[in-house]
């Protein structure tokens, strides 16, 4: 499992051109599934990106985590995370999980952020075509792979 923890000042999730999800200060998680993947990379994962420490604190070194900025979160799934560029320019997604797999764990992903951070999180739509607005903060963009935990 792959996820892209953005940290911005604003983020606006738009499907059929109307307005989705909207959050200020903040995380935008773009999360890849791999056909491998299990509860245990969403355990893994969710417990990294509540406590990510990247905003700053009083003397301006990123210190502080999501909840002790009351930051929101909006997480977006996003299988092309999982592609392979390894032969020729098309990418592959065959290693990406199917439907029936990934949206249990994205779903569990989901409950298990709001449960770390005591508050609901913004989401797009599993498979929808989705179109993200966000101002990059920093910018700070952190990539955690739950099968290359360091």
């Amino acid at each position: 499992m792959i996820a892209v923890v953005q940290r911005v000042s604003e983020a606006q999730l738009y499907i059929n051109q109307a307005l989705f999800s909207k959050i200020t200060q903040g995380f935008v998680v773009l999360l890849g599934i791999h056909e491998t993947d299990t509860i245990e990379d969403v355990q893994y994962l969710s417990s990294k990106i509540s406590g990510l420490r990247i905003f700053s604190d009083e003397d301006g070194k990123m210190n502080l985590d999501l909840s002790q900025v009351k930051g929101d979160l909006l997480l977006v799934s996003q299988f092309t995370l999982i592609a392979s560029t390894k032969k020729g320019n098309r990418p592959s997604f065959i290693e990406a999980s199917r439907p029936e797999k990934a949206i249990p764990l994205y779903e569990e992903m989901i409950k298990q952020l709001q449960f770390k951070l005591s508050k609901t999180i913004q989401t797009g739509v599993f498979g929808a075509d989705m179109k993200i607005s966000l101002v990059n903060d920093g910018p700070v963009t952190i990539i955690i792979d739950s099968k290359n935990p360091n």
